[in-house]
């Protein structure tokens, strides 16, 4: 989901400090010195179902790669010397998946960093992947998985499906450590992988099929129940496309300020909140919205938009069986990036309904889409390709892996219920002990944040060095991958996170602690833009929107 238009709403991250990594020992090898230095020489290297297609040095400074995908920031500013190695790896006679693997000339840490990508990807993540890896001194790799910049062309090539669902990442990854040994003259000593939307769909395919590549696996905002995620879209783009149904912007956010001025205060947070600390206490009535005797302005909703809107909060069901198939939009998100007003603009079938054209082909018709006959047909073309649904994390938990995954309350493109529910499912199959799950994976729920990041979602705290965020922190406590790193290296397990919210000049505005499931940071009294106001207090666990079993393969 997370694309061009999320890094614009971000406000920029080019500058600022950032939280540097001590290398992991002091003889870890670095290159050769400038006169001796490889980079150039691993052009045309030969790469177990792939080649090195070019290796370039690039000096510290600002830079603009020459294939950055529209809207992308760019330049990428205040990067340090680097190699830049870009590889074509051919897993299958169809397949053409591009990586890049950015190697830091002077100060690598000894770690390597798989980063993931956004919505139907079909270029490299240059900005929130390869950057922020490499400007802390990982050797970082990032993949376009695979797929062309309009991917809705990929109906008839099967074996590009299994790029885009599992087999690109893996690509990305072998070549990158291989790539990594032939530069440095040593293997990584730590593997690590970050990702949000479809990142976090590749970070839980990779624990789930190939446990042993990465030591740690940030998760955020995953897109792994793919099939069913995008299911929800059809029934949203329809729901909000049925004739006078359509929000504007500011009916949408209309709508928002109504169900969070119902519940704010009320669900832990602090009573000045612009969000809500856990949607799942919230019990709004949609029909206590103003509605429109006459006229439609922003300030009233229509019978038609009333309709559409209960029918997003509701999600998309079988209406043979009434089986939910996928849960709906949560309340105090109605008005933010991914939610009813993009979900029903004319763009948005081309640029999630993909899956549905390599099914059914270039006639695909949404208005025709059977919630109950062609569900199952999608599934079971794309669901063993392009689902990360397993709560079978045994061998990653059994190698010693370590997995962070953390949801946005106020997401609407990739709703937090999905990677909840996932959670849980993941510490029944683990015999139900919460405490014996969080050894080895912990979960965080941001209230205020939307899709992978602040956005205008409140202000809470909602940037912790993440994919996506504003600002890399120069505080460790605030950096959820050295958290990360100090859990893997140390065994320290992190608890509360700080997150923060920054003033358009980069200054801290607020600060809120994001706190292990399932607790969630409770208003304690004073300074609502103080990290020390609030405490991590239990809250109820589960109590969100399920798929029904048969919609979780």
């Amino acid at each position: 989901m997370a694309v061009a238009a999320t890094l614009a709403a971000c406000g920029g991250g080019n500058g600022g400090s950032y939280s540097a990594l001590p290398p992991v020992a002091a003889a870890q090898p670095q290159p050769p010195a400038p006169s001796e230095d490889p980079c150039e020489s691993l052009t045309g290297t030969a790469l177990s179902g792939g080649t090195v297609t070019g290796a370039q040095s690039v000096v510290a400074g600002d830079y603009t790669p020459p294939n950055i995908a529209p809207g992308e920031p760019s330049p990428l500013t205040g990067l340090p010397d680097f190699c830049r190695v870009t590889v074509t790896m051919k897993p299958s006679p169809d397949s053409n998946v591009g990586v890049e693997v950015w190697l830091p000339k002077t100060n690598w840490n000894g770690r390597f960093l798989g980063t993931g990508n956004g919505g139907p990807a079909g270029a490299i993540t240059y900005y929130t992947g390869l950057r922020e890896g490499l400007i802390r001194g990982f050797a970082v790799a990032n993949t376009d998985l695979g797929t062309a910049r309009d991917i809705t062309t990929r109906e008839g090539h099967p074996e590009q499906w299994v790029d885009f669902g599992n087999r690109a990442t893996r690509e990305m990854t072998v070549a990158g450590k291989a790539i990594v040994n032939a530069y440095y003259n040593a293997p990584p000593k730590y593997s690590y992988f970050q990702g949000c939307s479809t990142g976090g769909q590749q970070a839980l395919t990779n624990a789930q099929r190939y446990p042993n590549d990465y030591d740690g696996l940030i998760v955020g905002a995953p897109g792994n129940n793919r099939t069913h995620l995008h299911m929800s879209f059809i029934w949203h783009h329809k729901a909000f496309n049925e004739p006078g149904a359509t929000l504007t912007p500011g009916k949408a956010k209309m709508v928002m300020s109504k169900s969070i001025a119902a519940c704010v205060g009320k669900d832990g947070g602090a009573p000045t909140d612009t969000f809500l600390t856990d949607p799942r206490q919230c019990n709004f009535d949609p029909d206590t919205l103003p509605r429109c005797t006459t006229g439609n302005g922003d300030d009233c909703l229509t019978d038609p938009q009333l309709t559409a809107l209960k029918k997003a909060y509701a999600g998309p069901t079988n209406p043979r069986t009434g089986e939910q198939i996928y849960g709906g939009l949560p309340f105090g998100a109605e008005g933010l990036l991914y939610g009813p007003v993009e979900q029903a603009a004319s763009w948005w079938p081309a640029a999630q309904f993909y899956q549905f054209y390599w099914v059914f082909g270039k006639g695909f018709d949404y208005k025709a889409f059977d919630f109950d006959h062609d569900v199952d047909t999608v599934d079971d073309r794309l669901a063993p390709l392009v689902n990360a649904n397993s709560p079978d994390l045994s061998a990653f938990k059994a190698r010693g892996g370590k997995l962070l995954m953390y949801s946005g309350l106020q997401d609407p493109g990739a709703p937090y219920h999905d990677a909840l529910n996932y959670y849980e499912r993941v510490v029944k199959a683990q015999g139900g002990n919460l405490a014996a799950t969080q050894e080895h994976f912990r979960y965080y729920l941001v209230p205020g944040m939307g899709h992978c990041s602040g956005l205008d979602g409140g202000n809470g705290g909602t940037e912790f060095g993440q994919p996506y965020s504003a600002v890399v922190p120069s505080s460790a406590k605030g950096d959820i991958l050295i958290q990360m790193t100090e859990w893997v290296e140390k065994q320290k397990a992190p608890e509360e996170i700080i997150g923060t919210s920054y003033t358009p000049s980069g200054q801290i505005a607020t600060q809120r602690p994001i706190c292990v499931y399932p607790k969630l940071p409770t208003y304690q009294g004073g300074d609502a833009t103080k990290a020390s106001s609030f405490a991590c207090k239990d809250a109820p666990r589960g109590n969100a929107p399920a798929p029904s079993d048969r919609y979780l393969n």
